[in-house]
C-alpha cells in the first residue's frame, strides 16, 4: 500500500468514523472512497456505506419509496439488493444516531411520509444499494495494512459535498499529509 505509517494514527474504529481509501488502493470497489462506519465491533465484524459512489437510478425506482426523487448510490459491494439510508432528520422512528445528527437506517414509513409532506432534501438523506462489510479482525487487518485512514472529521456537511470530490475535500479538511494525499493523481503513469 502506499501509505508508509500509521504512527500518528488512532487505529480505533467507532460507529460515525469515516474510512477514506488510501490513494492507490488497488480494489474498484474502493477506489477513492469515503465509506461512513455504522456498526463496528472487532470481534463480530463491521458494517459500513460508501458515500462517494452515485449511481443513475433514483430511489424510487429501485424501492418501494415512490415519493423519494434522489439518486441511489452504491453502498458497497455487499448485498446490493439491500436498501439502506443515512439522514438528518430528527423524527424518523428506531433510527440509529452516529454523531453530529447523522442518524443510520428507522422506519421507512415515517420516512416516506416527511419526504411526502416536502420535508426532505437531498442534504438531509442519502439512499444506498448494498454496503460495505468486514469479518472478525479483517478492519483492523487492513488498517494495519495501511488500506484505509481513519477520519474523524464533523459529519455536518458530508451529504453537501459533490460525491466526486468527497474524498478529496475530507482529506484536505484533515490537513498535514493528508492535504498532500488529497492532490495525488489518480493515475501516477499520467503524471
Amino acid at each position: 500500500m502506499f501509505l508508509d505509517d500509521n504512527l500518528n494514527q488512532d487505529t480505533t474504529v467507532c460507529p460515525g468514523d469515516l474510512l477514506i481509501s488510501e490513494p492507490y488502493l488497488p480494489d474498484p470497489n474502493f477506489e477513492r472512497t469515503v465509506v461512513l462506519m455504522c456498526q463496528h465491533q472487532e470481534a463480530v465484524g463491521s458494517f459500513g456505506l460508501v458515500l462517494n459512489k452515485p449511481t443513475s437510478v433514483q430511489v424510487y425506482e429501485a424501492s418501494n419509496l415512490k415519493s423519494i426523487r434522489q439518486p441511489l448510490f452504491v453502498g458497497g459491494p455487499v448485498e446490493q439488493n439491500t436498501l439502506h439510508f443515512v439522514h438528518y432528520l430528527n423524527h424518523v422512528k428506531s433510527s440509529t444516531h452516529l454523531k453530529d445528527g447523522l442518524h443510520w437506517g428507522g422506519d421507512l414509513s415515517s420516512l416516506e411520509l416527511i419526504a411526502e409532506l416536502g420535508q426532505m432534501g437531498d442534504a438531509q438523506c442519502r439512499f444506498f444499494a448494498g454496503y460495505s462489510g468486514w469479518g472478525p479482525r479483517q478492519l483492523a487487518k487492513e488498517i494495519g495494512e495501511n488500506s484505509w485512514i481513519i477520519s474523524r472529521v464533523d459529519l455536518t456537511e458530508i451529504l453537501t459535498v459533490e460525491p466526486d470530490k468527497l474524498w478529496m475535500h475530507i482529506l484536505k479538511k484533515m490537513g498535514g499529509k493528508y492535504r498532500v494525499f488529497a492532490n495525488f493523481p489518480e493515475d501516477p503513469r499520467l503524471n
